[in-house]
């Protein structure tokens, strides 16, 4: 996968308010042109970047179920990221520093249309398959919808048509852990808020994970521990792994582009904005999603018309990244008849 930078000249006004009168989309492709391959593009998760080869290595690669050489794939870094689009950390033009919180509040549907400016600016007619998981099942959802006639085939997996109390519970939540380290509103560089963001990162993994897998993977060696170490140390150790890699203000921002989903806003609901998408599509729900549960796939697929398919894994959210196997066997033949 090759990545590139684009940048979009032209007002891009988002749908809460507020206008950048330039965008720059970050994002990643095939080598070469399309020449002639089907297109398969990919909505990233909340804290990945736009090369999924970096985070779905397993099923994305050459010889693998998506083979980079024989599909041309595409993934674009989403708005509010800190991966090169524009976001919250890029740097302001007017002030020399980064945007900080004054960035205009993203929503799913910013993002969705983002995506449709880098398949006009590659030339793409069409989207052969379109997939994404959590909040890239968001943004896949969103382009079906806005563009429907532009995409034949999608896959929406462990992902929702409309957040629910219970998802934007976690999500304030970890804003909360967020907004509580003092140095995220000085807003003095972009390490304000880590300490936070770690609290919050600490919060998300209980909620991508399930009591199985934590009881599985992080039990004591031994019978006779007084205060249990191995969970306390793998929260803290993923809570400094994003620290490394991400910054509060994006973390932030996303976490509100996650609250904004609901598909049926402004369109008579959720069923009759699913009605509008024309691909085939696809709907797979993990059995221990705590965010996503299947009743929330069930949604989409009843409004569909389409079976729900269900896959069982002890990891909860997490799943969509390490069910290979099972997401590969779903996958395989819609490829096969692209």
């Amino acid at each position: 996968m090759t990545g590139h930078i684009y940048n979009h000249e032209g007002r891009f006004c988002f749908e809460a308010g507020g206008a950048l009168d330039g965008l720059t989309l970050a994002y990643h492709t095939s080598e070469g042109e399309p020449g002639g391959r089907k297109v398969v593009w990919i909505c990233h998760a909340l804290t990945a970047n736009s090369d999924p080869e970096d985070w779905w290595n397993t099923l994305l690669g050459k010889g693998k179920t998506i083979d980079p050489e024989k599909y041309f794939v595409v993934c674009v870094n989403m708005i509010g990221s800190c991966y090169g689009s524009s976001g919250p950390s890029a740097v302001n033009p007017r002030t020399g520093r980064p945007w900080f919180l004054d960035f205009p509040k993203t929503t799913v549907r910013d993002i969705a249309r983002s995506l449709d400016i880098i398949r006009e600016h590659l030339g793409i007619e069409k989207i052969d398959l379109i997939l994404g998981s959590s909040i890239g099942g968001f943004q896949a959802l969103e382009y079906c919808i806005m563009f429907p006639e532009r995409v034949g085939n999608a896959m929406f997996m462990a992902t929702g048509a409309r957040v629910t109390p219970w998802l934007t519970a976690f999500e304030e939540a970890q804003r909360m852990a967020v907004e509580a380290d003092s140095s995220f509103f000085e807003a003095k560089d972009l390490e304000g808020g880590k300490t936070g963001m770690k609290c919050a990162r600490a919060i998300a993994l209980i909620s991508y994970r399930s009591a199985e897998g934590y009881n599985r993977t992080q039990k004591e060696p031994g019978p006779d521990t007084i205060f249990p170490s191995r969970a306390c140390s793998y929260q803290r150790y993923q809570g400094e792994k994003l620290a490394r890699r991400f910054d509060a203000y994006s973390y932030w921002y996303l976490s509100h582009s996650v609250d904004s989903q609901n598909i049926g806003r402004g369109r008579g609901g959720v069923k009759s904005a699913l009605s509008k998408i024309k691909a085939s599509s696809t709907v797979v729900a993990i059995d221990s999603d705590l965010i996503f549960p299947p009743s929330e796939l069930e949604i989409i697929a009843g409004g569909l018309g389409v079976p729900l398919i269900t896959i069982s894994s002890d990891f909860g959210h997490d799943g969509f990244l390490l069910e290979t196997d099972q997401i590969s066997a779903i996958l395989q033949p819609i490829l096969n008849k692209l």
